[in-house]
């Protein structure tokens, strides 16, 4: 969800890569459909595993909880989102993480383009 929304908030202003340390087989199903009530279609996506490498590219990682299970490198700016997991629940119960995760990446994106240097 963090991803689309901000893919979708940075209007191609920020390159944006989504992993997780345990990635499940398929997106959510009411995480997709708390999103298509924005507009926003997740279906396609596939979910993979967080590597190295993403985290080398990255400028900024957000976590969710991960803890020793993500690589951590020095210089790097990590930020850890304390969200609940939206696994197993209906739609009712991921509008709020919904919600949490948009008023969330709505402040990542406000500082990353006010900030000075590279995106």
């Amino acid at each position: 969800m963090a991803a689309a929304l901000l893919q979708h908030h940075a209007l191609g202003r920020v390159a944006v890569r989504s992993a997780g340390s345990e990635p499940a087989d398929r997106v959510n199903p009411a995480a997709a459909q708390a999103l298509a009530e924005w507009g926003l279609d997740i279906t396609a996506e596939i979910p993979s595993a967080l590597s190295t490498g993403d985290v080398e590219a990255a400028d900024v990682v957000i976590t969710m909880g991960c803890g020793d299970t993500c690589p951590v490198f020095p210089g790097k700016r990590y930020l850890d989102w304390p969200l609940e997991d939206p696994a197993g629940q209906g739609v009712e119960a991921v509008r709020p993480i919904r919600d949490e995760i948009d008023r969330l990446v709505r402040g990542l994106l406000a500082g990353l383009l006010d900030a000075p240097g590279p995106r």
